[in-house]
C-alpha cells in the first residue's frame, strides 16, 4: 500500500509539474503577445493624456474643450477604426496559425483600403465639431472653443492612427510587434518633452501641444513603413499586390461586424460625457468624469493587451484546429487579466486623492474624482475580463454576436437606468448615471460569460477554413 501510495504520489507531482510547465509555457506566449499589444495602445492613448494634462495646465475651460473633442467625438471614430482593423485581425490570426502567410499581406492592405476610406467619410465630425457638440445640448462656450483651438488637429491624427492600428495588428497576429511598441513609447516621451517645451518655454498653447501629438503618430508609422518595405517581414509581406482589391466582401463584412462591437463599447462612455454635460456645474463634472475615463482608459489598455493577446492566440490556435489549446489559452488570460484588474482597482481606491492631483489643481476637480473612485475601481475590474472575453469572441470570428450583446446591454438596459438614477433618484448627479450604465456593463460581462461556456470550440475550426475557401477562390491561388 505505502508503494502504491507513492508511485501515486510521485504521478500526482509529475501531473502538477506538468500542467505548471504548460502553464508557463502559454504564459510566455501570451505575454509576447500581450506585452506590445498593451505598450501600443498604453503609449498611443498616453499621447491623449499627456496633451490633455499640459492642457489642463492653460485653463478649466481648455481642459473642458479638449476632454469633449477626445472623450467625444474622437473616442467615436476610434471605436470604428479599432474594431474595423479587428476583423483583419481574426482573419491574420488564424492564416497565420494555418502557415498561409502569404496571405498576411493581402489582408494588411486591404484593411489600409477599408481604414483610409471609413476616415475619410469620418472627417466632416472634427471640420463640424463646434455645431455637433453644440447640436448635442453641450455648453455653447465649451463647444466653440473645441471647434476653433481643438478638433482639426485630430484630423491627421485619425489617418496616422488607422494606418498604424493596422500595422499593429499584422504584426500582432505573428508575436513581432515589438519594435513598434518601443517605437510609439520613445514618440510617447518625446511627446512629453516636446509638449513641455512648446508650452512652457515657446508659450505656444494648445497649437503646441497639438502639433507635438500629431508628430508623436507620424514618426513611428514612417519607421513601421521603411521597416516593412526593406524586408522586415519576408515571410508574410511580397509587396503591394491587385489582388488585395478582389473580392473585398469578406473583409468589409467582418470589418463592420467588428466595428459594430466595438464602437457600441466606446460609445457608451461618449453617452456619460454627454449625459453629463447636460447638468449643472457640467465643466466641474465634465472634467472629473474626463479624468476618471483617462484614468479608465490607461486600465482599458492593458485590458486591451489581453483582449489582443485573447484573440490571437484562440486565433491562432483555431487556424492548426487545436481546439483543446484554445480553451487553455483562454483560462490563463482571464485568471492573469483578473488578478491584475484586481491589484489596479485597489490602487484607484488607496490613492483617489493623489491621482487626481496629477490631472488639475481646481480642488472642486479632485473632491468630485475622489467621489467617483468607487465607480471607477469596479469599472476597472468588469473591464478585466470583457477585454478577454472579448478577444475570444474576436479570434472566433464572432464579433456580430458581441454587437448583439453590446446593444441589448448597454442600450436597453445600462443607459435608461442610469438616467433614472442619475436624474430622478439622485438629482443631477454623474454616479446615479455612471451607476445604471455599470449595470448595464453588468450585465454585458455575464452575457459574454454564457457566450463563451456555450461555445462549441471543436466546431470553430470549421468557420475559419469556410472562409478561407472563399478567399482561396478570391485570390485564385
Amino acid at each position: 500500500m505505502d508503494a502504491q501510495f507513492e508511485v501515486g504520489e510521485e504521478h500526482g507531482n509529475s501531473k502538477e509539474e506538468s500542467v505548471k510547465k504548460k502553464m508557463w509555457r502559454e504564459s510566455k506566449k501570451m505575454w509576447k503577445v500581450g506585452g506590445p499589444a498593451i505598450l501600443v495602445p498604453f503609449s498611443t492613448f498616453g499621447v491623449h493624456v499627456v496633451s490633455q494634462a499640459f492642457i489642463g495646465q492653460l485653463s478649466a475651460t481648455n481642459l473642458a474643450a479638449y476632454s469633449l473633442v477626445c472623450n467625444v467625438l474622437f473616442r467615436f471614430v476610434l471605436g470604428i477604426q479599432l474594431g474595423m482593423v479587428g476583423g483583419m485581425g481574426t482573419l491574420c490570426g488564424q492564416a497565420y496559425g494555418a502557415k498561409q502567410y502569404q496571405k498576411l499581406g493581402i489582408f494588411l492592405q486591404q484593411s489600409w483600403m477599408i481604414l483610409v476610406a471609413a476616415s475619410t467619410l469620418l472627417t466632416p465630425i472634427f471640420v463640424f465639431a463646434a455645431p455637433i457638440l453644440k447640436a448635442l445640448r453641450q455648453d455653447h462656450r465649451i463647444a466653440e472653443m473645441a471647434g476653433t483651438t481643438t478638433a482639426l488637429w485630430f484630423i491627421p491624427m485619425m489617418f496616422l492612427y488607422a494606418v498604424l492600428q493596422c500595422f499593429n495588428t499584422f504584426l500582432q497576429s505573428q508575436s513581432k510587434n515589438f519594435l513598434l511598441s518601443c517605437l510609439v513609447l520613445l514618440c510617447l516621451l518625446l511627446h512629453v518633452f516636446a509638449s513641455w517645451l512648446l508650452t512652457a518655454k515657446l508659450e505656444l498653447g494648445v497649437p503646441g501641444v497639438m502639433a507635438s501629438a500629431v508628430s508623436a503618430y507620424l514618426i513611428p508609422n514612417a519607421v513601421q513603413v521603411v521597416h516593412l518595405m526593406c524586408g522586415g517581414c519576408r515571410e508574410t509581406w511580397n509587396g503591394f499586390t491587385a489582388l488585395a482589391f478582389r473580392d473585398l466582401g469578406p473583409a468589409i463584412k467582418l470589418s463592420l461586424s467588428s466595428a459594430a462591437m466595438l464602437c457600441l463599447d466606446f460609445c457608451y462612455n461618449i453617452i456619460l460625457v454627454l449625459l453629463t454635460g447636460n447638468m449643472k456645474n457640467a465643466e466641474v463634472k465634465i472634467d472629473a468624469l474626463s479624468i476618471c475615463l483617462n484614468i479608465s482608459g490607461w486600465a482599458a489598455i492593458i485590458s486591451f493587451g489581453f483582449m489582443a493577446a485573447a484573440s490571437v492566440r484562440v486565433s491562432n490556435e483555431l487556424g492548426r484546429r487545436d481546439a483543446k489549446a484554445a480553451k487553455f489559452s483562454i483560462i490563463v488570460i482571464l485568471v492573469t487579466s483578473v488578478f491584475v484588474g484586481l491589484v489596479l482597482s485597489v490602487f484607484v481606491l488607496l490613492f483617489k486623492q493623489q491621482v487626481a492631483r496629477v490631472f488639475t489643481t481646481d480642488e472642486d476637480v479632485a473632491e468630485a474624482v475622489s467621489r467617483l473612485s468607487p465607480l471607477l475601481a469596479f469599472s476597472l475590474l468588469l473591464s478585466s475580463v470583457q477585454g478577454v472575453l472579448a478577444g475570444v469572441a474576436s479570434g472566433v470570428g464572432r464579433q456580430g454576436s458581441v454587437a448583439y450583446i453590446n446593444l441589448g446591454c448597454y442600450y436597453l438596459i445600462g443607459i435608461p437606468l442610469g438616467v433614472v438614477l442619475g436624474y430622478v433618484v439622485l438629482k443631477q448627479q454623474v454616479e446615479g448615471i455612471w451607476m445604471g450604465m455599470m449595470i448595464g456593463s453588468a450585465a454585458q460581462t455575464a452575457m459574454l460569460v454564457i457566450l463563451t461556456c456555450k461555445t462549441d470550440w471543436n466546431e470553430q475550426p470549421m468557420w475559419y477554413y469556410h472562409v478561407m475557401d472563399r478567399l482561396e477562390d478570391s485570390f485564385c491561388y
